[in-house]
């Protein structure tokens, strides 16, 4: 089969605007009419379209992306930033006369985990009418980022995400997804989100959010009690048992993205690979029935925008080029933490041949870990 691209990358877009505010504490911004001098502003294109799909096209991978802007000075930037790139960046970017473009504004004070205040837009009525599904036949890959915040696609306990994942099913192209964190005060954080993904992941065959998304989305107990101390709670028998229930969904690779604590995925039978091989050129059993961890690399942290994007990214990359799933998961890991040296979520990203010298080199891994997890475990 000869693809003419391989991957197409859909679902959210903004305008991400991060003010440079390392200095300012953190409990300030709960002080009413306080001013703090801040450094430059930081003006980069966000969402997942562009944090996934910026980064795999700076792996060399043939991209096309999907999206929806407005006819405002917002969307003329966001058009204007994937165009200065490559052109073809920006030709399947829908520009909807009339109407706002989304945007995010990004607070990470004292380089804490970031704030973000956001505006949906037009991604408020983004559906499956915006998606080019005759161009996903000649795909290898087709990704879908933030249903969260893309009010229209998680309505009606998910109608428009299942219609998605079906239409793009059909036409063959292998199904990858991705999350943000819910709301708890909003549409998202009321969503039934076990319906959602019991209706959708028999479409999807790669699900990888981050742990503290799907804890939210399936484990909301523990996502509450625990208090984002994760590392205090989670453990290997945890995580395979979380990754089961996904898998028994439909996936045929499940993982969770951990932060400082690395990335874990967890496979299918041969049947779900066999799949995958269809478009991949991955071996049937060395990603048969496996769990695999790999711990984060070391890096001086400058912002955490966007870390999950790229590391998706580093994984679709590794599936592209038949590695193996320990190869797989460390490459993941090594194109998230480049991601972290810079402010934004795609200018820290290298190219393949720069982020394997940098591995080569002996890049060393952070020393956080998780209860039982090993680097590779067969089932």
């Amino acid at each position: 089969m000869t693809n003419t691209v391989d991957i197409v990358v859909s679902g959210h877009l903004c305008l991400d605007l991060l003010p440079r505010m390392e200095h300012v504490p953190l409990e300030g911004l709960a002080k009413p009419g306080r001013l703090y001098e801040v450094g430059a502003l930081d003006i980069s294109t966000g969402g997942a379209v562009s944090n996934t799909g910026l980064a795999l096209h700076k792996l060399g991978v043939s991209v096309r992306l999907m999206a929806t802007v407005g006819d405002d000075l917002l969307g003329r930037v966001i058009v204007g930033i994937l165009a200065a790139r490559e052109p073809s960046l920006a030709e399947h970017i829908e520009v909807q006369q009339g109407q706002s473009s989304s945007y995010t504004i990004v607070l990470s004070p004292e380089k804490v985990d970031r704030i973000f205040l956001h505006s949906p837009s037009t991604n408020t009525d983004f559906g499956a009418d915006n998606i080019n599904f005759e161009l996903m036949r000649d795909a290898r890959l087709f990704h879908f980022g933030y249903p969260p915040i893309l009010p229209r696609v998680i309505a009606n306990d998910g109608d428009e995400l299942e219609k998605i994942y079906r239409l793009a099913r059909e036409t063959g192209v292998i199904t990858s997804l991705d999350t943000s964190l819910p709301d708890p005060k909003g549409l998202s954080g009321q969503a039934n989100w076990h319906t959602i993904l019991t209706r959708t992941l028999p479409y999807v065959d790669i699900f990888m959010p981050s742990i503290e998304e799907i804890l939210f989305m399936l484990r909301r107990e523990d996502y509450e009690a625990w208090r984002g101390a994760l590392g205090a709670h989670l453990t290997a028998d945890y995580l395979h048992t979380l990754a089961a229930e996904l898998l028994a969904m439909g996936p045929a690779i499940v993982g969770f993205k951990l932060g400082e604590m690395g990335l874990y995925i967890r496979t299918g039978k041969a049947a779900k690979i066999e799949r995958l091989r269809q478009r991949l050129p991955i071996g049937l059993e060395a990603w048969t029935d496996k769990r695999v961890w790999s711990p984060a690399f070391y890096v001086s942290v400058v912002g955490t925008t966007g870390a999950g994007d790229p590391a998706f990214a580093g994984l679709l990359s590794s599936l592209l080029k038949g590695l193996k799933p320990q190869e797989a998961v460390k490459w993941a890991c090594a194109v998230g933490a480049c991601n972290v040296e810079s402010a934004d979520a795609v200018s820290g990203v290298r190219t393949w041949a720069d982020t394997e010298a940098r591995m080569r080199a002996g890049w060393p891994a952070r020393s956080e870990h998780i209860s039982g997890l090993k680097q590779e475990m067969s089932l």
